[in-house]
């Protein structure tokens, strides 16, 4: 059970830091209720224990494939954050007619697996990771038993934090007005945009140095 634990604590870790995704968590929640943020949250997890589960099996020959996809991964993974952002900037004048009830889930699930996916910096995080805990696991890690444990610690610690930060930010919803939920929908879109066409140039500047 310890790597259960230790696991959780990467799935927290890994979800915690202040990125597109969580932008788009808040966003989302804010204009479209808690469901469509803890949807957008599920996506991110269900992607960093697709990620996980590569690195506790320890398939070095997919993990130094997915690293050496680096460039292209951050040209189309930017391509595609930086089109999100610009819907959202589009979303501004229909804010006040979405609900929870109303929103996409499914949408708002695809889009973040997709983005964490083709996020390089998740990849090359769970490698750093799983390196570092491969001595205090031992002959535990890639069997059947602490694999599952390993990806079900990682899955419930990032969605624990998605749902705590989709219902943080929704309850803040009642009390946006129009105007204020189209200035943060603008301004969160022109942040995500931005990262986007950052993570592109940082693909060029790569693909370019190969």
């Amino acid at each position: 059970m310890l790597i259960f634990f230790k696991s959780l604590i990467i799935g927290l870790c890994i979800a915690a830091p202040v990125g597109p995704i969580g932008l788009l968590c808040i966003q989302r929640s804010l204009s479209q209720g808690w469901r469509a943020g803890f949807a957008t949250g599920l996506g991110a997890a269900t992607a960093d224990s697709i990620y996980g589960f590569i690195g506790a099996l320890g398939i070095t020959a997919l993990i130094a494939t997915l690293v050496s996809w680096k460039p292209w991964l951050c040209i189309f993974g930017g391509a595609f954050l930086a089109y999100v952002g610009y819907q959202i900037i589009r979303s501004k004048d229909k804010a006040e007619s979405l609900t929870g009830e109303r929103s996409n889930m499914l949408t708002a699930y695809t889009t973040t697996l997709f983005l964490t996916l083709s996020n390089p910096m998740t990849i090359l995080s769970f490698i750093a990771i799983f390196a570092a805990m491969s001595d205090g696991i031992g002959g535990e890690q890639g069997s059947t038993l602490s694999v599952a444990l390993m990806v079900a610690g990682i899955f419930l610690g990032s969605a624990a934090w998605w749902l705590g930060l989709s219902g943080f930010s929704s309850a803040f919803k009642a009390r946006m007005s129009g105007a204020k939920l189209r200035l943060i929908n603008y301004c969160s879109g022109t942040a995500i945009s931005l990262l986007g066409a950052y993570q592109i140039v940082s693909g060029v500047m790569l693909s370019s140095a190969a």
